[in-house]
C-alpha cells in the first residue's frame, strides 16, 4: 500500500521479567483498513495489543502512530492520541449502568459530541439502547462485548484495537458484532486492528492479516490469501467453517 501506515510496529520485543513474549514483531496498519492478527492461544497476540497501548512497554523496537513515536509514552498519553482499545475479557465497569460506562469512554475533549455519539452507538447496538439504565454486570456476555466496543468508540478513535471480541460468545452474537465492525469501517472509515482466535471470521472480515506463532509474525497476506493458504487452513481453520 502507498503512503505511511497509520500504525507501524517495527522490530518490537516485549518481555515479562526475563521471559521474551514478543520477538522482533513487524506489523503495519494503514488508514481505513481492517487488519487482523491470528494465532493460537498464548502466541503473544494480546501482548502486542497491550504493548501498543504502553503497558507493558516494548524493550526494543519502535511503535509509530500517525507519524509520532509512541514507544515509550505512558498509556494515558497514547489514549489521548486517539487509540482506543476494547480489551480481552471485556472489562466493563460492572456496577455502572450502560450509559455511565459509555460516559467513561468519552474523553473530556469529546463531551460536546456525547449525545450524538451515544445515539450512533445505540443505532449500531440496539440492545444497548434497551438496556441503557441497566448495570453492566447484569448484561449477557454478548451485550457486555457490545458495551466494551461502544465505550471504546466514545473516544472517537483514529484506530480501534479489538482484542478477542468473539471470545466465549454464541455464533449469532459473533456474527452481529463482526457485522457492526464492518459497518463502522465501511461507513465511517474506521481503522481497525483485530486480535482474534476465530480465524475464519477474522480473515473473512479483514483486508490484510498476520499470523503469530510464539511471539513472532510468521506469515502475512490479504485475508483472502490466508483463508486459502493450506498451512493456515491446517493450523487454524480445520474443524471450523471453511
Amino acid at each position: 500500500m502507498s503512503g505511511e501506515p497509520l500504525l507501524k510496529v517495527q522490530g518490537v520485543e516485549t518481555y515479562y521479567g526475563n521471559i521474551r513474549a514478543l520477538g522482533g514483531v513487524d506489523v503495519d496498519v494503514h488508514k481505513g483498513e481492517i487488519v487482523s492478527l491470528i494465532g493460537a492461544n498464548g502466541a503473544g497476540k494480546s501482548t502486542l495489543m497491550m504493548t501498543i497501548c504502553g503497558s507493558p512497554q516494548a524493550r526494543s523496537g519502535k511503535i509509530i502512530f500517525d507519524g509520532t513515536d509512541i514507544t515509550k509514552m505512558p498509556t494515558h498519553m497514547i489514549a489521548r492520541r486517539r487509540i482506543a482499545q476494547s480489551p480481552e475479557g471485556r472489562r466493563i465497569f460492572p456496577r455502572m449502568t450502560v450509559l455511565e460506562n459509555l460516559q467513561m469512554g468519552a474523553g473530556l475533549d469529546n463531551l460536546k459530541y456525547f449525545d450524538e455519539d451515544v445515539a450512533k452507538i445505540f443505532e449500531l447496538f440496539p440492545r444497548l439502547k434497551e438496556r441503557q439504565a441497566q448495570r453492566g454486570g447484569t448484561l449477557s456476555g454478548g451485550e457486555q462485548q457490545m458495551l466494551s466496543i461502544g465505550r471504546a468508540l466514545m473516544a472517537r478513535p483514529k484506530l480501534l484495537l479489538l482484542d478477542e471480541p468473539s471470545l466465549g460468545l454464541a455464533p449469532l452474537i459473533v456474527k452481529g458484532i463482526f457485522e457492526a465492525i464492518k459497518k463502522l469501517n465501511q461507513e465511517e472509515g474506521l481503522t481497525v486492528f483485530l486480535v482474534e482466535q476465530n480465524a475464519f471470521a477474522a480473515l473473512k472480515l479483514s483486508d490484510r492479516a498476520y499470523v503469530m506463532v510464539n511471539g513472532q509474525v510468521t506469515m502475512s497476506g490479504s485475508g483472502r490469501e490466508l483463508l486459502a493458504d493450506p498451512q493456515v487452513r491446517a493450523a487454524y481453520l480445520e474443524g471450523g467453517r471453511h
